[in-house]
């Protein structure tokens, strides 16, 4: 499950954040509608836990933002608004749960949960690169009818390459998505997660290539065809 978390309290966002992820969701974070903005645009996501109060504007906008663009990403609200009036306005405004402040993390988590259920969240997404496509649904991997059998950490290392295809992925970028906040990383395992993926892609005829940008990050794009000249 991949949840986009919209609150620009630092504090509560990574602690939020860090409960999320040791519930095995993977979590995007934006601080402003700005950034949540372009995180939608960007990346599917299952559900959006979204702050009302945000420095450059009311949560809400975003809700719209989203149905104006025909994303169609369930929206929990989290509020330190306590009046009706005011619950009534986040339902009414497109978002399709609400829970008051201060709340309980497992109440929270169980709301998500149901919310990513829907059937209608689950909106069809596939990337494509080379003869390589990702299922953002199914979490599956193909290479024209070969179905890739990846460890889920190696599916979110290639994922993570894919949603930034032609552009690097800092390699702080990849540690966050491909590890929880507990794990203990020892210095060279991303890059042996790195390694076994583009081992198996090669194999599989993908033609597509991941480039270690040394001191940088990763970046992944399409094969360059063979020089026949």
């Amino acid at each position: 499950m991949r949840i986009l978390l919209v609150e620009d309290e630092v504090d509560l966002a990574q602690a939020l954040a860090s409960a999320l992820r040791q519930n095995q969701a993977v979590v995007d974070v934006a601080g402003s509608l700005r950034e949540a903005e372009e995180a939608v645009l960007s990346a599917p996501h299952d559900v959006i836990v979204l702050d009302r109060g945000l420095p450059d504007g009311d949560g809400l906008s975003l809700v719209r933002f989203l149905r104006h663009n025909e994303i169609p990403t369930a929206v929990l609200v989290l509020t330190a608004m306590t009046d009706v009036a005011e619950r009534v306005l986040s339902l009414d405004g497109g978002a399709d749960d609400y829970l008051a402040k201060p709340f309980s993390m497992d109440e929270l988590m169980a709301r998500v949960r149901a919310l990513a259920r829907r059937p209608a969240v689950r909106a069809n997404f596939t990337m494509t690169l080379g003869q390589l496509s990702f299922d953002h649904h199914m979490r599956q991997a193909h290479v024209g009818d070969l179905n890739l059998t990846l460890p889920r950490r190696e599916l979110l290392v290639l994922e993570t390459l894919l949603e930034h295809r032609g552009r690097t992925v800092l390699r702080e970028t990849m540690q966050d998505r491909v590890y929880g906040d507990k794990d203990e990383i020892q210095s060279n395992a991303l890059d042996t997660h790195v390694s076994r993926l583009r081992s198996k892609l090669d194999k599989a005829g993908a033609q597509v290539e991941i480039h270690a940008i040394r001191g940088v990050g990763y970046l992944i794009c399409a094969a360059t065809p063979p020089n026949n000249g």
